[in-house]
């Protein structure tokens, strides 16, 4: 299945539930603050994330709770990171990795970390 790009509201509710695993939408409204989200929305985006084929979903009577089918980190691959690298690195990781070396947000320790996690392929 081919994974289509989510609106900024839809990813916000992929967040909620990525975060809890499962949740009812009862249980997910008071997460959202700024702005509150009245049920009804909450629930229309549940269920385009649904048809997008992002949330399944259980019955229990006459409610369901809702949980993610598609993991975070193959959102982010898919979307985040591959957008961010090949927009603005050229979709060069290495030039990603030496852009946060030059603003001093990797240290050397962090890289030598980096390069013992890819030599135990992890």
């Amino acid at each position: 299945m081919e994974l289509e790009k989510l609106t900024n509201k839809e990813e916000e509710v992929m967040q909620v539930l990525w975060k809890l695993g499962a949740a009812f939408v009862k249980d997910m409204l008071p997460l959202f603050t700024e702005p509150k989200l009245h049920y009804n929305t909450l629930s229309t985006i549940i269920r385009n994330l649904e048809e997008k084929g992002y949330v399944s979903h259980r019955q229990f009577g006459n409610t369901y709770e809702y949980f993610p089918v598609v993991k975070q980190e193959d959102y982010q691959n898919h979307f985040v990171l591959g957008k961010v690298v090949g927009g603005y690195f050229n979709d060069s990781y290495k030039d990603l990795v030496a852009y946060f070396a030059k603003q001093e947000k990797v240290t050397p320790d962090d890289l030598r970390e980096i390069i013992r996690m890819i030599e135990e392929g992890k």
